[in-house]
């Protein structure tokens, strides 16, 4: 931290002076919370969080992005202050409320950025509904290829955090993302620690964490058959400490999608949109504006 950098951090100042607004829609019968900046008559675009994760995730990026797009991040069905029905949240399920949400804010045709969990939604999603996207981010997307022993922290890690959301464990939770744990400030552990005493989140967190051992991740998976007939621009992004997977599963999965960009953050975890937000939007922006 340089002598001129405010003491403490806060969602708030990640959002101070951008023109945004907080709101819910009906997406698939799930009422559903976004965040959004940007102009209605400009491209698409949806950013799509990890589990157990909310639209905060992006609160460094919304500013950015909102001059080129119109950008929204939500919070994925059961997580957040979306609504969290009764069922497992499979791939499936995910991809119908997505789906649903694109529908009731009027977007055809959609830019998909989506992180961890979010990315896996992301690809799914352009797998089964390839004529409403128009460009494509795996932001170190989870899925198959996930370290058994990454997945289980993270299952375990994530049921702590929601059944008993004291501070220690919600900070902690936060900061298995970070690669320099210093990145992570009071006021997300405080967004997210009221999220997960939500009587709904502690009710539902199983069903949040179906998709959360090796069995169901390869039943869910997306196939290479599947990625290979991806033909939407697409930008794989990994980072060089991501506590999910290597590099060398990012570069497989870029090799599995034809045509499509890699591109890896330096001293980053499992959150580079908000690790290093300026290096994420500028590797972002380039590609989703099409800059060589």
């Amino acid at each position: 931290m340089t002598g001129d950098e405010a003491p403490y951090e806060s969602v708030w100042s990640d959002l101070q002076g951008i023109a945004f607004d907080q709101g819910y829609v009906d997406a698939a019968g799930i009422r559903t919370r976004y965040l959004h900046a940007g102009s209605p008559d400009k491209p698409g675009l949806v950013f799509l969080h990890g589990t157990g994760g909310h639209a905060e995730a992006y609160s460094r990026n919304l500013g950015a992005h909102a001059s080129h797009f119109n950008t929204y991040a939500i919070d994925l069905l059961g997580h957040g202050y979306t609504g969290k029905p009764d069922y497992d949240y499979e791939i499936a399920r995910y991809i119908d409320h997505l789906l649903g949400f694109i529908d009731s804010v009027g977007m055809t045709k959609v830019s998909l950025s989506g992180e961890s969990l979010g990315g896996w939604i992301a690809g799914a999603f352009a797998v089964a509904h390839p004529d409403r996207v128009h460009k494509l981010v795996l932001n170190t997307a989870g899925a198959e290829k996930v370290s058994p022993e990454a997945l289980e922290s993270l299952r375990q890690s994530t049921l702590d955090a929601v059944l008993d959301p004291n501070w220690e464990r919600v900070r902690s939770r936060l900061e298995w993302l970070m690669y320099d744990k210093s990145d992570m400030h009071d006021d997300l552990v405080a967004s997210r620690q009221r999220i997960y005493r939500q009587k709904d989140m502690q009710e539902g967190i199983h069903h949040l964490l179906c998709l959360h051992t090796i069995e169901a991740r390869m039943r869910h998976a997306v196939k290479p058959g599947e990625w290979a007939a991806i033909t939407v621009p697409t930008l794989v992004l990994w980072t060089d400490h991501d506590p999910t997977s290597t590099v060398d599963v990012g570069e497989e999965l870029a090799a599995a999608i034809p045509g499509s960009q890699f591109a890896v953050m330096t001293d980053c975890g499992h959150w580079p949109q908000f690790e290093d937000a300026d290096t994420f939007n500028r590797i972002h922006l380039d590609f989703l504006l099409g800059k060589p």
